[in-house]
């Protein structure tokens, strides 16, 4: 067994690339190698801003081998009466590269059995490598010189090692060798890896950690250290970690002070202008104040670290200057003041203007609170609705864009709006990403919805929805961010009036209005589904939630979704899922609404499943208002069994057709009881 290095190095490549970029590496590595039928144990990526690499160790030194079977013409077309062979099996066997003679005959048919012996591993990996290089796929490419290979930044060195071999490739005038770069500023050489198996061992003695889960956790050791050091705790975000993890070879961490006077302002146009501007990291005390501290990680050692602390401090003075004028330039006027030049701020092309946004939401948060009868302070929602928008026009947000919704609230705080109404215009654009923080209070939730839904609604009607893999307005992420709030908040409203009332409040007049809510209404089911999928519910279940009759409730399909895999369990469904089954045939090209009439019912059996549907009825219906669906689902299990006696004694399709009808009617009856949850004929029993 062998072990296969290769990396490619490259001028300095954008952080927010490299976790995509080494995932691709190590998919096409392990695919290549398989394809070309190398076993190996294992394949780990490396990387850092200036290169990318790949070890697989384990590496058999020889390709497998492989015996392949083709099957030729029948026995009776591939020889004669006299055993010879016919035109057909010389021209198969021809074709398959074999001698007639070793053509193999089995079950009436003549067989091509070829072994091929596997080559030497070392023969074969430069055209893997070569392969790997050019199979390689980033969200930007680079061309330079007059080459016409592009890469996501120029490469100036490829190392391409089996054991202490050289496997030679080139591309774009770069020959792969054993030498390697160390530290563009503390070993800026080159360095010589004497094998595969040394190769990060050997950067690490030249200050380069090449292995990203260490460097990673260099930082955190390191900076979580320096908060606690400082009396408090660094607040680590995750994704600011592992961008950072991407912006250095060589991780030391120091700490700087800021001003005690920049902590007047708001914590939050504080932390901002430091962490996704300067890729700072903010401490803070035990009750979550802001200490006067910062943590940041230069890509060297700790040489003249003192030089390093004082050019990061002066940096984030000027930012924090830049944030103290602009937020007392927004103080001279409030909130509500700032509001009037929304006029001048365009919402979407044709969709009007911020102003008339926030009329809209105002109009739109009344009737979802209305509709959702959830608690909440509907003065201070409307207040909310017509301030959210507000802090747009401000100086701190027109710099630190990531501060809307923020400034607003703290402005909102210091004009005296109140905590109801300041929560809600900042919890309006939450949820912001996968796995952001949700709306606590009911008014933020309602403020969030209305502003999703007024965004999507506006967008469908111009004609641009989603399509494929383009989503400019991110309406994906804003549907999943309305449902993951309407879960979370057990928020209950009328989609199809909700979303009729959203399109009817836009300046523009829109043709077909009810194929575009359910355009709309599709497009949220698809999130749905996604979503239940996602949390691991069987697809049937899934299907069979979303397709549950009068269904118009976002959050009822999560919670139906939830109950049908808890009943599927019990011991009893199998059976009633399959009596239910059976009049779900008959009745799917039998629709009848009319109601049943008593007098009509002849047969013990049939009268046995009326009287058992009428009592159903108001067992299910008040566990449906009350939303335990779980408590519908074993209720309908008790018309499991005149079910079945009614197929085994009653002849549905009977002679006299008011009979028939009226028997039709009944399971009709049956069928609308047993699908108010969902619909149960989508469900696959094994």
């Amino acid at each position: 067994m062998a072990t296969l290095l290769y990396e490619i190095g490259t001028e300095e490549m954008p952080a927010q690339y490299m976790p995509g970029i080494l995932e691709n590496y190590k998919e096409l590595a392990e695919a290549k190698l398989k394809e070309a039928r190398i076993p190996f144990a294992e394949v780990r990526v490396y990387g850092t801003p200036r290169r990318m690499a790949f070890i697989a160790s384990g590496v058999a030194e020889r390709q497998e081998d492989v015996t392949t079977e083709s099957k030729g013409p029948s026995l009776k077309i591939a020889f004669d009466e006299a055993g010879n062979a016919t035109r057909a099996a010389e021209g198969f066997a021809r074709g398959q590269g074999v001698d007639v003679r070793d053509l193999v005959q089995r079950d009436g048919y003549v067989y091509a059995v070829k072994h091929v012996e596997g080559k030497a591993t070392e023969s074969l990996l430069p055209d893997i490598l070569d392969s790997i290089l050019h199979s390689l796929s980033f969200p930007k490419t680079m061309r330079w010189a007059d080459y016409d290979f592009g890469f996501v930044r120029p490469f100036h060195w490829m190392v391409a090692l089996f054991d202490d071999k050289v496997i030679p490739v080139e591309a774009n005038d770069v020959k792969s060798g054993n030498q390697t770069r160390g530290h563009r500023f503390l070993s800026n050489r080159l360095i010589t890896i004497p094998s595969a198996d040394a190769y990060v061992s050997t950067l690490e003695a030249n200050f380069i950690i090449v292995d990203v889960d260490k460097r990673r956790e260099m930082i955190r050791r390191q900076i979580t250290e320096l908060g606690e050091k400082e009396g408090g705790h660094t607040a680590i975000s995750p994704d600011l970690l592992e961008e950072v993890t991407y912006l250095v070879e060589y991780p030391t961490a120091l700490c700087g002070h800021i001003d005690e006077d920049y902590l007047k302002l708001p914590k939050e146009a504080v932390i901002t202008p430091m962490r996704d501007h300067q890729r700072y990291f903010p401490v803070l005390d035990d009750a979550g104040r802001l200490l006067p501290r910062f943590i940041t990680v230069r890509n060297g050692n700790d040489e003249h670290l003192d030089i390093v602390t004082h050019g990061n401090e002066r940096v984030l003075r000027a930012r924090l200057d830049d944030a103290v004028f602009f937020f007392e330039g927004d103080r001279r006027k409030s909130l509500e003041q700032h509001r009037e030049s929304l006029h001048n701020v365009a919402f979407q092309r044709g969709m009007g203007n911020m102003f008339e946004k926030t009329e809209r939401l105002r109009k739109l948060v009344a009737e979802l609170l209305a509709a959702a009868n959830c608690p909440a302070d509907a003065k201070a929602l409307d207040r909310a609705a017509m301030l959210s928008k507000a802090d747009l026009v401000t100086g701190m947000v027109t710099e630190f864009t990531e501060l809307q919704g923020t400034m607003g609230r703290e402005y909102a705080l210091l004009d005296g709006e109140g905590e109801t109404v300041a929560q809600a215009i900042g919890e309006q654009y939450m949820p912001r990403f996968a796995g952001d923080e949700l709306p606590k209070s009911n008014e933020g939730r309602i403020l969030a919805i209305a502003d999703k839904l007024d965004n999507i609604v506006a967008t469908f009607s111009r004609g641009e929805a989603p399509t494929g893999s383009q989503d400019p307005y991110a309406l994906r992420r804003q549907a999943l961010g309305i449902l993951n709030i309407v879960v979370d908040g057990n928020l209950h409203f009328p989609l199809h009036a909700i979303l009729t009332d959203t399109l009817k409040g836009l300046p523009v007049k829109v043709d077909h209005e009810e194929k575009m809510v359910a355009d709309v209404v599709d497009f949220l089911a698809q999130r749905t589904k996604n979503m239940l999928l996602d949390k691991g519910v069987r697809y049937d279940i899934v299907d069979a939630a979303l397709g549950a009759e009068k269904r118009d409730d976002l959050a009822d399909v999560f919670a139906a979704a939830d109950a049908l895999t808890s009943y599927l369990e019990t011991s009893q469904a199998a059976d009633s899922i399959q009596a239910f089954t059976r009049v779900e045939n008959i009745t799917r090209n039998n629709r009848v609404t009319d109601a049943v009439k008593p007098e009509l019912l002849k047969e013990k059996a049939e009268k046995a499943l009326y009287e058992a549907v009428e009592k159903n009825k108001d067992q299910a219906a008040a566990c449906l208002r009350a939303r335990d669906f779980a408590h519908v689902l074993t209720t309908n299990d008790l018309l499991a069994a005149p079910v079945n006696q009614f197929f085994d004694d009653v002849m549905v399709m009977d002679k006299d057709e008011a009979v028939r009808h009226n028997r039709l009617a009944l399971l009709n009856e049956v069928r609308e009881c047993v699908n108010s949850v969902a619909d149960m004929s989508l469900l696959v029993m094994k």
